[in-house]
């Protein structure tokens, strides 16, 4: 396996995906490669399209991927540009989807892309798309003090959101912010000293990273046109890392899996709606505890899967 990103709950993906003969499906978030190679190598049948807006990514995956030349496409983009590249490819459905919402092993490693709160002098950027013109320097230096606020609260649900903003802003004020080891004595420097921990810096640098690359904005559409997009007794699988993204896509699977929402009292239903998935898993399913202690980041994800039903 490639030590660009250990692939997270492999198995499972694979057992939910439930791969058809002859099906196409759908890598949304290919990263390393590591599960489209584990799709590829499970069924010589299937065909894939994938998507990273990662350019380095793209890079591994294309590499990683070769011996599978010719059942496989990786297009440089972000995944909820996946309409258009399926349009693009041909296809007009899928058998089965993979979102991976975590960020890359390699993407946290390389200290050059600024992503670990626990590096010293690498630059603020966070960017998974380089080309993209928002860095986390520019949102640390430049954002409103009520802007950081809202986002620290909102992204990384930090309780001492306003103190840390204030902090921010009064530093900025002398000489501007560039590093990540500035901001994390920043952040830890407005959290009370007995609640301070090594990973207390964690909720602002997840805030700044998912305002920097708009993780959360039409991930609910997205996922909705995804599972719409697949073909009945197709398989979709996402797995979340944090609380925010889970919770939109639990709540679009309720809202799928939902037939008449009229109320109680009606005789008949006016509303039209069917019932368009079925959950496969009622709880989501969390990686064994050989995994995480193979790979402790796998510790914090969840994978749920539905299955899209006949109309």
């Amino acid at each position: 396996m490639s030590t660009y990103h250990t692939p997270i709950m492999l198995g499972e993906v694979l057992q939910g995906l439930d791969l058809k003969d002859g099906g196409i499906y759908y890598d949304a978030t290919i990263g390393g490669g590591g599960h489209s190679y584990a799709i590829l190598q499970a069924n010589p049948t299937v065909r894939l399209i994938a998507t990273d807006k990662d350019g380095e990514a793209v890079a591994e995956a294309s590499r990683r991927l070769a011996p599978f030349a010719g059942r496989f496409s990786i297009y440089r983009t972000d995944y909820k540009n996946f309409a258009k590249v399926l349009s693009e490819a041909g296809i007009d459905g899928l058998d089965g989807f993979l979102v991976d919402l975590g960020i890359s092993s390699h993407q946290i490693d390389d200290e050059a892309r600024g992503f670990a709160y626990r590096s010293e002098d690498a630059p603020l950027d966070m960017r998974m798309d380089t080309r993209s013109g928002l860095r986390a320097e520019d949102v640390v230096n430049d954002y409103s003090e009520e802007d950081l606020k809202r986002i620290f609260r909102a992204y990384g649900e930090e309780p001492f959101a306003g103190p840390i903003a204030r902090r921010i802003v009064e530093a900025r004020g002398k000489a501007r912010i560039t590093t990540t080891g500035e901001l994390r004595r920043l952040v830890e420097g407005g959290i009370p000293i007995r609640l301070r921990s090594a990973a207390c810096a964690r909720r602002v640098f997840q805030a700044i990273r998912i305002e920097v690359n708009g993780e959360l904005e039409g991930l609910a559409d997205c996922v909705k046109g995804l599972l719409r997009t697949l073909r009945p007794g197709g398989r979709g699988c996402i797995l979340t890392f944090h609380s925010l993204e889970d919770r939109v896509v639990k709540e679009v699977y309720r809202e799928l899996n939902t037939a008449c929402t009229c109320p109680p009292n009606f005789p008949v239903c006016v509303c039209g709606k069917k019932r368009e998935i079925e959950i496969v898993n009622a709880k989501p399913l969390t990686a064994s505890e050989e995994e995480i202690a193979r790979n402790p980041r796998s510790k914090s994800a969840k994978l749920r899967i539905a299955r899209r039903i006949a109309e």
